[in-house]
């Protein structure tokens, strides 16, 4: 089995953090976006992962230390990894392409924005499985039309009327990806575009137009990271639910309390220092950061940083970050001072 990675994207809604930083590397709940994301997948998958294939972008911002750390995510995995460029925003369909030589056999697609809790069997007869979840706006979602039988048999944009209240999040299994690389290879041939892109919705079309068989997954919990604010949110919702399974160790053995307390779940990683400072619950707080006369809550913030003299609430704050002040919610990038 394959894991495909598109993650070309600057992630512009998420400036000022991903200005130095590629989005799927900001860490939530102490782990990087993508590095979650493909080890939930294959917990899902439950089949050993032989490769996974990552689509960057511009070397000069996806550069050596981000190929490292996602190489070193593959083989945490028992997997090799594929390292390949999209030098051009050209879409969806687009960027799965730029890894053609890596298009064959089982492989699960899953665009690095979003991170998910799923508990399914993939279906067998199926040529391929869209992974959704229920949403109660459907409008303002692209969703699956399902026949009787329960198969996809159309992908509607934020449809006017109702058709399905499942909602396609971005993540897609295909029991031979050679199948979409192929009616991709149309798509490109016959300069198939919407809005200047070309999109693997019509990649997939082409296989239900040919009677490919898709059938839905339906995930527990869909969560995005495109903007500051929902970041936070699932920041929050990721520690609770690490918190119920008891498989990560949230805080670390390595920080130093002064007069100070955690209200749990919240992520405290390596070296840090709190004084006088109430933490949590919904925080995250990176390696070698000291807070001093705080209370922060519902908040994620980053490593290297030193904070004073602040209440938060709905904060997100980047690394070596030195911040003292009265604001609230904040949102401040990497190696700001604010004194």
């Amino acid at each position: 089995m394959k894991i495909i990675v598109p993650m070309a994207g600057r992630g512009s809604r998420l400036r000022p953090h991903t200005l130095t930083v590629p989005k799927p590397l900001i860490p939530i709940a102490g782990q990087p976006i993508v590095h979650r994301l493909v080890k939930d997948i294959a917990k899902v998958i439950a089949e050993p992962i032989d490769e996974v294939a990552f689509i960057l972008g511009d070397p000069a911002f996806f550069g050596d230390d981000v190929v490292e750390n996602l190489t070193a995510l593959a083989h945490s995995l028992g997997a090799k990894a594929s390292i390949y460029r999209q030098d051009k925003p050209l879409g969806t369909g687009h960027a799965i392409m730029c890894a053609e030589n890596s298009l064959e056999g089982p492989a699960v697609v899953a665009y690095a924005d979003t991170l998910i809790r799923a508990n399914f069997t993939l279906d067998e007869k199926a040529d391929a499985v869209i992974w959704t979840k229920k949403v109660e706006n459907p409008e303002a979602y692209g969703v699956v039309n399902l026949n009787a039988n329960n198969e996809i048999i159309e992908l509607v944009e934020k449809p006017t009327t109702f058709v399905s209240n499942q909602a396609v999040i971005g993540i897609y299994y295909f029991k031979d990806i050679a199948v979409l690389k192929n009616k991709l290879q149309e798509v490109l041939a016959e300069n198939l575009m919407h809005g200047g892109e070309y999109q693997i919705n019509d990649g997939i079309k082409k296989m239900m137009a040919e009677g490919k068989i898709f059938k839905t997954g339906t995930v527990d919990e869909w969560m995005d990271c495109g903007n500051k604010n929902v970041t936070v949110e699932t920041n929050g919702k990721m520690l609770h639910f690490i918190q119920q399974d008891g498989e990560e160790q949230l805080i670390s053995n390595n920080i130093k309390l002064e007069n100070s307390k955690i209200i749990e779940p919240c992520y405290i990683g390596e070296n840090v220092h709190l004084i006088n400072t109430t933490i949590g619950p919904n925080v995250s707080v990176g390696n070698n950061t000291t807070i001093e006369n705080a209370t922060i809550k519902n908040s994620l913030i980053q490593t290297h940083s030193k904070i004073k003299n602040v209440q938060l609430n709905n904060a997100m704050i980047g690394n070596y970050v030195n911040y003292n002040g009265a604001f609230k919610t904040i949102s401040i990038g990497d190696y700001s001072t604010l004194e």
